[in-house]
């Protein structure tokens, strides 16, 4: 899951700032004093087929289709861990005349801890990195990239739950130069309006450290059809407010652009 980025960056390696551990720790204190209801332990996964991987309203894929996985243990304390993949293009369709960009997979894993405060709060915080193997030029920054999560959800019904997360790169974001401390704000809202049909509801907010230029929001207004046997059929037309020139690839296309995806997925 990542940005796209065009532009050529120089090689930085540094450990996280002071402020991304002070955060990390400010976390870790908040929701060690909240008493976690037990959450049902084991494992779980699925498979999915995408007309287009976006990610934060751009396309990875440059607009085709991805096949995607994952898997997550979670335990009775509310402790989890999961890891997720996908086919990705977006590094590799930045190549030009003298490159030598060598990626088609994006590899996720995440650590976390979730629980509720209450009858209709739940809360989950966590750690995620965004892996991204094989071969780059000298002088490529690493597209490599570790957020820390915080979020929390409201469900007054059954039938309807509204989420808010924030994710704080520790790293430098997706390759961009001097970014890390970069940060997404992420809204939802999901309605079953019948039995088996969600409406789901997507804003977000990208800010990237010294790269101001490639800040956008992005949002979606989708529909998903769940079915007994774990299959779910979700179509979403999704758009954002990113700069063209600064979101079109190698090959002409802007990856931010409005679009329109139907992903299969079946859990297990």
């Amino acid at each position: 899951m990542s940005l796209h980025a065009n532009h050529r960056v120089t090689r930085r390696v540094r450990t996280a700032r002071t402020s991304a551990h002070a955060l990390a720790l400010a976390m870790t204190a908040a929701f060690a004093a909240l008493a976690a209801v037990p959450v049902h332990a084991g494992v779980t996964g699925s498979i999915a087929l995408t007309s287009d991987y976006l990610f934060r309203g751009v396309s990875q894929t440059d607009q085709d289709p991805a096949l995607q996985g994952g898997i997550e243990y979670a335990h009775d304390s509310g402790f989890y861990a999961g890891a997720w993949g996908s086919n990705v293009s977006w590094l590799s369709d930045t190549v030009v005349v003298g490159d030598d960009i060598s990626n088609s997979l994006e590899l996720d894993a995440y650590l976390g801890y979730r629980g509720k405060a209450g009858e209709i709060v739940s809360y989950d915080v966590g750690v995620l990195t965004y892996y991204y193997p094989g071969d780059y030029p000298s002088g490529f920054n690493s597209p490599n990239t570790t957020e820390i999560y915080l979020g929390g959800s409201v469900a007054p019904s059954e039938a309807v739950s509204l989420g808010l997360k924030y994710s704080y790169a520790v790293t430098d974001l997706f390759g961009y130069a001097d970014s890390d401390g970069s940060s997404y704000l992420d809204a939802n809202l999901n309605w079953t309006f019948q039995p088996g049909w969600t409406l789901n509801l997507h804003g977000g907010k990208q800010w990237i450290e010294h790269n101001e230029d490639f800040e956008y929001t992005d949002w979606k207004l989708g529909v998903t059809k769940s079915f007994d046997n774990g299959f779910s059929v979700a179509a979403a037309y999704s758009g954002t407010d990113a700069e063209k020139a600064l979101y079109t690839n190698a090959h002409g296309h802007f990856l931010a652009d409005d679009a329109f995806t139907l992903t299969l997925t079946k859990a297990f």
